[in-house]
């Protein structure tokens, strides 16, 4: 009995051109449908499936909704692949309608599985983006600190890393190479390769050092060498610094191990040191009132430390001046912060000048009397 799968011996169906059946070329062009359909289905669906199984919108999104061409694309080809594989299968049987080249038999399937792998491949590293969202899901305050930002760099690093290694495994596989001789001879000649990489290795290794010692982590401003300003990105090869001029520093993670780190963010306070000039003609109590009240009003802000180190005291005298040196210390978050406070201090100390009847030594006004 005739059938679509097995057609009569006579079916226009078993005809052959270059090389093919006119059963085969039909079956191809069906498969070329089934992947569109496929894809279109999966592009469809997959955002539904996921969104009932993770409730964050921002991993569903970028997992499916803004990889979905790359997804629908590895399960129609894969669903292809399925097929082909058995339609070869079946040209051994007696009778098979099936009939192709030997050369179109071995590369066929090589060529899907080659357009899996780069739609995978495509796939997994815009899953690197969902690391930073999966952090989010499990952090309770919803606000990323250094640590937590470390820890996402150096995972998609790690995961960029992983996926084009095992991309290229699968890339090769569907190409045709021997994985068994190509990885002998990559232990043949690892040496060669591991004189030829010590450079990057260096830093490999120095990024795992960073990130188990902890020395900085991303948002801590550190100097290191010739090069000072923020961390904002730690990789497996490098590690980039944003400087105070708005560029970025790309240096090499065994310069980080190698070389002494001065680790600015991890100060416990910040301390400020200033000295003020005041005429020479003040009187002599008003300037101990005016030491007593600064210092007063330094130990009195919520926002210094260390009361007992804090000092305001006239230490040196001149033809012209007195100086008064003042020493403190700021339990502040951040630089804008310090400089508000600052700020503030400054004011203060101004108007207690005011009060008790104190000028500021200017030279200027010197040189015109």
């Amino acid at each position: 009995m005739e059938s679509l799968w097995d057609p009569a011996a006579d079916s226009a169906l078993r005809n052959e051109v270059i090389g093919f059946s006119n059963f085969t070329l039909l079956a191809i062009l069906c498969l070329f449908v089934l992947i569109l359909i496929v894809r279109l289905i999966t592009m469809r669906i997959a955002p539904t499936v996921l969104r009932t199984i993770i409730r964050s919108e921002a991993i569903t999104s970028k997992t499916v909704r803004n990889s979905d061409k790359a997804l629908g694309t590895a399960a129609g080809v894969g669903v292809a692949l399925v097929i082909l594989n058995i339609m070869i299968e079946d040209m051994e049987r007696v009778g098979s309608p099936v009939l192709m080249p030997p050369l179109a038999a071995s590369f066929l399937p090589g060529l899907l599985q080659f357009i899996i792998a780069i739609a995978v491949v495509v796939w997994a590293f815009r899953l690197i983006n969902i690391v930073q969202d999966i952090v989010m899901l499990f952090d309770k305050d919803e606000t990323l600190d250094g640590t937590e930002k470390t820890l996402i760099s150096a995972m998609q690093s790690t995961l960029r890393f992983f996926i084009i290694f095992v991309g290229a495994v699968f890339i090769a596989d569907s190409m045709g190479f021997d994985l068994t001789s190509l990885i002998a001879g990559l232990g043949i000649s690892g040496l060669a390769l591991a004189l030829a990489a010590k450079d990057s290795i260096s830093n490999f290794f120095g990024a795992i050092t960073v990130l188990l010692d902890r020395p900085f982590k991303v948002g801590d401003w550190i100097v290191v060498g010739g090069a000072e300003g923020e961390v904002i990105e730690i990789n497996l090869r490098t590690t980039l610094i944003r400087t105070s001029a708005d560029t970025i520093i790309t240096m090499p993670n065994a310069n980080l191990v190698n070389s002494p780190v001065e680790n600015w963010g991890k100060r416990r306070w910040r301390r400020w040191q200033t000295q003020l000039h005041l005429d020479i003609n003040a009187d002599g109590d008003a300037v101990n009132s005016f030491c007593e009240r600064v210092l007063q009003g330094i130990r009195d802000n919520p926002k210094t430390l260390k009361k007992e180190a804090s000092f305001c005291q006239v230490s040196m005298i001149s033809a012209t001046s007195l100086d008064v040196d003042v020493n403190l210390y700021w339990d502040v978050s951040g630089g804008v912060e310090e400089r508000e406070e600052r700020a503030k201090l400054i004011i203060q100390i101004k108007n207690i000048a005011e009060d008790l009847g104190i000028d500021f030594y200017d030279g200027r006004i010197r040189q015109q009397r």
